[in-house]
């Protein structure tokens, strides 16, 4: 989900500015028809918009690990120019034992950062996420510490969030237009300290773009991507009001994707670690009594802190209880 934790908004209100007043900049509207493969590209007109993979990995010699990739882009005024969009991209990776991150930033009419749609490439510096079509693609990063190529394969097809693609994120109603790719096989390669293993697994890509994503009072939220060994998978998210207040919104995709409405998606903390002098939850209950989801999902390495201009905790976790599996989980705002 991660909504554009750009250094340009750090004045603004809301979590990372993201409350902020989209005066001048194309909003979301409901029953927009979304076009591909356009849509995978750029929308400079919105004021912010990332692509963001997570994956799932199981490494030759056991170990399980997870692989963050994640490019931003923000306007910092109206009018979709070039020179006037600020890019960023984040990687990381997380084993049981360490976690791992980068952070790269670039400004727009370079060509040192951007997106294509087709052929698909998302780019900064040499970081890259490319290919034929986002069906196809090759993820690289490297850094000092680690470096992964990654291949992805989609083996299902895209899945639309909340109305359509437009997802509403509070009562008030900012939204966002929001897909995602959770069906991807991945294999490839993770070079970190003590040399490279190969790797194996399943990622999850999500595509958002808007100009006010969430309200001047939400404060942060808690976004799952969960992979149940049956087959089915989960997204949800809370979004925290300063009141205490949750709005929560959530996707099920099973035979049928369902989008479900505000409370039908229920995520507790059960325990919480000290990361980074803060205090964050890493094993939460999370439940969709619909569909009779009651899980634990606990984080594989609590200290998947996220050191960056906007710092964030973000790993990956294991799932027990009604559905056994495995996924992410991204926390924001906890100061």
């Amino acid at each position: 989900m991660v909504f554009g934790l750009m250094p340009c908004l750090a004045s603004a209100q809301g979590f990372a500015g993201l409350g902020t007043d989209a005066e001048g900049f194309t909003t979301p509207v409901p029953e927009r028809a979304f076009a591909f493969p356009q849509d995978h590209g750029a929308h400079p007109g919105y004021r912010i918009e990332w692509w963001y993979v997570t994956a799932s990995l199981t490494a030759e010699d056991g170990r399980e690990m997870g692989a963050q990739w994640t490019l931003f882009r923000t306007a910092l005024a109206p009018g979709g120019a070039d020179e006037a969009q600020v890019w960023m991209g984040h990687a990381a990776v997380t084993t049981p034992d360490a976690h791992f991150v980068a952070e790269r930033f670039s400004r727009g009419g370079f060509g040192a950062a951007g997106v294509t749609a087709d052929p698909f490439e998302a780019w900064i510096d040499e970081w890259q996420m490319a290919g034929p079509s986002l069906d196809d693609l090759r993820l690289r990063a490297s850094s000092p510490d680690f470096a992964y190529d990654l291949g992805l394969s989609a083996e299902a097809p895209l899945v639309r969030h909340g109305e359509d693609g437009y997802s509403v994120k509070s009562s008030e109603g900012q939204a966002s237009y929001y897909y995602s790719q959770p069906f991807y096989a991945v294999e490839g390669t993770i070079t970190l300290p003590d040399g490279a293993v190969a790797v194996t697994g399943e990622a999850w890509l999500d595509r958002e773009w808007s100009s006010q994503p969430l309200s001047e009072s939400q404060t942060g939220w808690d976004w799952f991507s969960l992979s149940f060994d049956a087959g089915q998978k989960l997204m949800g998210f809370r979004l925290r009001e300063t009141g205490g207040a949750d709005f929560t919104s959530a996707t099920w995709i099973g035979e049928t994707v369902e989008a479900l409405p505000d409370g039908a998606f229920q995520a507790d903390p059960l325990a919480r670690a000290e990361v980074a002098g803060r205090e964050v939850p890493v094993r939460w209950r999370v439940r969709l009594p619909d569909k009779g989801v009651d899980v634990t999902v606990e984080a594989l390495n609590p200290e998947a802190w996220m050191a960056t201009s906007f710092p964030y905790w973000e790993g990956p976790v294991t799932v027990t209880g009604s559905h056994q599996g495995r996924g992410y989980l991204e926390m924001t705002g906890y100061e």
